[in-house]
Formats: structure tokens, sequence, C-alpha cells
């Protein structure tokens, strides 16, 4: 029986946790097998603060999309976000040798790790190098450099840097809720593969994932990613000032938001009014849909000026650097009633609402194409990409009278993958010469998911 590649992603957020179970059916569209939530109790705006409730709550998503889908999960690509993140622009250029000679995998990589060398503020760690443009003896605008001739090889860099305790903290929890990890990407990224069109990154795009902790921005133009944002802030922000300026509970708060809530106050008459039930036989409170709509407002306005002075830090304004295709709104914030026209008016940019159901099956359940989601299937997405086997059919375990299979199956596993990667690049040598920016990416990933294993193990 032909093997199947199955996809599980991790998104570990400020307030829920998902794990999710794909695989790619014969169309190329994204089948989602299982999916498994739970309440993310040990993580504060993208950050773990918490190592016990959240190796809990990971326990309690994986065992959900396992039971869901008859899959055994063994190693996740997990995404990183939260307050630490921070990106630079940098430039950097090597002199080679023998400019006679075609430029290959070698020099971009020798450029790459002149680039790991930057000295970073104490503690922070360099997580992702994305190459922009590549420049070769001063001619410009060059976007795969592999195969030209040239001696000095320049190229311009989006470096996102995190705290490398924060990140560790992270691969511990997961290590500790017994799978492995195989891949770490950051997570607005993910929701980018998930919710936009090529044509959307190459006309020039600026995604917005507002999640409970914290509100990601990634910005393309010309399909390349130019800059990257985290905002402080995000749905649970709103929730708390629903609960502090109409002294209800959390829960309250949280259900009249999502129930009622909206991010424009007009649409309130002042004359409705929803009734909550008071504590312990105290009598109900009465809330004003339109002061419930102003309180929100107050905040979503907040949040997307922040987002905004990030887009303007980035160029929109310039011409050259405008970006056509506007703004696309997606995690659970986005399902936020009004909050697109609330985004134009405040822009004055062209806004959707990004759903990840380009990607998925025709036959996938509505809630999955949720923007909640959006972060989840782009890392599943992902996943797919690195071509392992990260779940088997439990039956297949209970046939093999296996029951314990780490840390062996996961060693042999990413062996498969490492041996699979070499002979797709072997079976398709020149159509891999095309896709420097992704090779890089995984090769500089690879690298930096084997360090934190390192360090994990060590630690020990």
């Amino acid at each position: 029986m032909e093997k199947e590649n199955i996809a599980v992603g991790l998104d570990i957020g400020t307030t829920k946790i998902v794990a999710m179970i794909g695989k790619k059916n014969e169309y190329g569209k994204l089948e989602i097998l299982g999916i498994g939530k739970s309440k993310s109790l040990g993580v504060a705006r993208g950050v773990v603060n918490n190592i016990t409730q959240t190796i809990l709550s990971i326990q309690q998503a994986v065992q959900e999309a396992e039971n869901n889908s008859g899959y055994k999960i063994k190693d996740v690509v997990v995404g990183i976000a939260g307050q630490h993140i921070r990106s630079i622009q940098h430039t950097d250029y090597i002199s080679r040798n023998n400019p006679e000679e075609v430029i290959g995998g070698m020099d971009i990589q020798l450029l790459i790790d002149q680039v790991n060398k930057l000295a970073m503020l104490p503690g922070e760690e360099i997580i992702h190098v994305l190459p922009q443009e590549f420049k070769i003896d001063g001619q410009s605008g060059i976007k795969e450099p592999i195969g030209m001739y040239g001696g000095r090889l320049e190229s311009s860099f989006h470096v996102v840097v995190g705290q490398a305790s924060s990140i560790r903290n992270v691969g511990r929890c997961i290590q500790s809720a017994g799978i492995e990890l195989s891949g770490l990407t950051l997570e607005p990224l993910a929701s980018a593969d998930a919710v936009l069109s090529q044509e959307e990154k190459e006309a020039g795009v600026a995604l917005i994932d507002i999640g409970g902790g914290t509100t990601d921005l990634a910005i393309f133009k010309d399909a390349i990613i130019r800059h990257t944002a985290v905002i402080p802030f995000g749905g649970n922000v709103i929730t708390d000032d629903i609960k502090e300026g109409c002294s209800i509970i959390e829960k309250q708060a949280e259900l009249l938001k999502i129930k009622f809530g909206s991010a424009w106050p007009g649409e309130n008459k002042d004359n409705e009014i929803v009734s909550i039930p008071g504590l312990r036989g105290r009598e109900p409170k009465e809330i004003s849909l339109k002061n419930l709509s102003k309180i929100i407002h107050a905040r979503v306005v907040e949040i997307v000026d922040l987002v905004f002075t990030e887009v303007k830090a980035y160029g929109h304004e310039d011409p050259r650097k405008k970006l056509i295709a506007g703004i696309v709104l997606t995690g659970g914030g986005a399902q936020l009633k009004h909050i697109k026209q609330l985004v134009e008016y405040i822009t004055g940019m062209d806004t959707r609402i990004g759903y990840p159901n380009e990607h998925l099956a025709g036959n996938s359940d509505e809630d999955i194409a949720s923007p909640l989601y959006a972060t989840a299937v782009g890392l599943v997405m992902k996943s797919i990409e690195n071509k392992s086997q990260s779940a088997v059919r439990i039956e297949a375990l209970t046939q093999a009278k296996a029951p314990v299979y780490r840390p062996a199956v996961v060693q042999d596993s990413i062996d498969e993958k490492s041996q699979m990667v070499e002979n797709v690049e072997d079976e398709n040598g020149n159509e891999k010469q095309t896709s420097t920016v992704n090779r890089i990416q995984r090769n500089f990933f690879d690298r930096y998911v084997d360090k934190i294993k390192d360090f994990l193990e060590n630690a020990e």
C-alpha cells in the first residue's frame, strides 16, 4: 500500500491551541482529517508563561485531533508569534573568488551564514532570514541568481528576530507533551499561505491576523515578504474592556462580543438592550448595544491605528511600494461585525476578510474554513512542504504491535524526510533551481529546529 504523507500543524495561541491533521487529495487540495481544540491556559500574548498548563492544553488538543482522525501524531510544525518578535532590514554581500564560475547554492548559503552572524540584543536570536532581491555586480532586481555569472553577490534580507528563551519554551512544551518538533514558522507567514492568492502577493497586500493576544502583520509586494510586525493587542483586550465597561464577568463579556458586538456604533439604535443574568440571585443587568459597540469601536480603532502605522513605516505611501490589493483581515478578530468597513474607513484601503477555503477540499467542514483556523491551515500546508509522515494510522500501530514508537519511529521519519527531500531535488534538479527563496527558508529552518532539539537534549 502506498504510504500516506500526513501533515500536522499546531497553532499555540493566547486563547486557543489547535492541532490539525491533513493531507493533500488527488486534486492538490488540503483534506482535513481531524482537528482538536483546547483552551490555552498557559500562554499570554503569544508567549508561554506557564509550562505545565501549556503542556496539558497541547495534549488535550492533540488527543482530540487523534480521536477525530484515527491517526497518531508523531511530529508537528509549530507557529511562532508573540510580542517578542521583531524584524529588521539588512543588506549584505560576498565577493566571489572566480567571477567566471556560475553562482550556485553554496554562494547563497555563504551569504546566509554571513547574515546569521549579525549581532543581536542579549537573549535574542535570528529565527527567519528571508531574502528579498539580489544584486550581481551592481545589476539589481534579480530574483533568481543561481546560474548567473558575477564577482559580487549582494542581497537585501528581511530578518525576523525573537527571544531565544520564548522559542525554547515552546519546544520544551511540545517535547514534554510527547510529540516531536518538525518545523517552525512565523505565524503571519503561515496565515498568509492559507488566505492570500499569488496575485495579491504580486500586487502588494497587507495581511492583518487579529488573534486573541496579538495582532500580526505581514506585508507582501512583488511576491516577496517586505515587512512583518507583531502588535501586542488582540481580541482579549476588547473582551477586557467590555468586562470593565459593563461591570460583568469575562465569560459574559466574551459572549456579548461574539453575539452582539460591532465595531461600528452607528449600526445600533439607542433603545437596543440585552439582558445579562445576574450573579447568584442578583437582578439581571441591562446592557445598551450602542454602548457595547462604542467600547469595542474605541479599542479596534487603536489596534488598526497601530497596524496602519507599521504599514506606513513600510512605505505604503511611496507609489513604488503601493499595496494595490489593499488589506486582508483574518484570525478570530476578523469575525467581528463591521470590522471590514471600519478598517476601510481608517486606512482608505480596499479590505476583505481572508478565509482559508481556497486551499481546502470541497467537502471540508464549514467551521474549518473560518478565519479562526487560518493559521492552523497554513501550518498544515507548511508541514506538507516537509514531505514527512507526521502521523500514522492507529490501526497500523495496533497491527504492528508497537505501542511505544518514540523516539525510534520519529528518528526514522526524520531520516525518511531528509532522504525524500534529497530524492525530490535529485529528480527535479533544474526545477528546484527556480526556488532559491524556498530552499533558503527550508535549509535555515531545518538547522534552527536541530539547534532547538540539541538545546533541549542537553538541558535534560
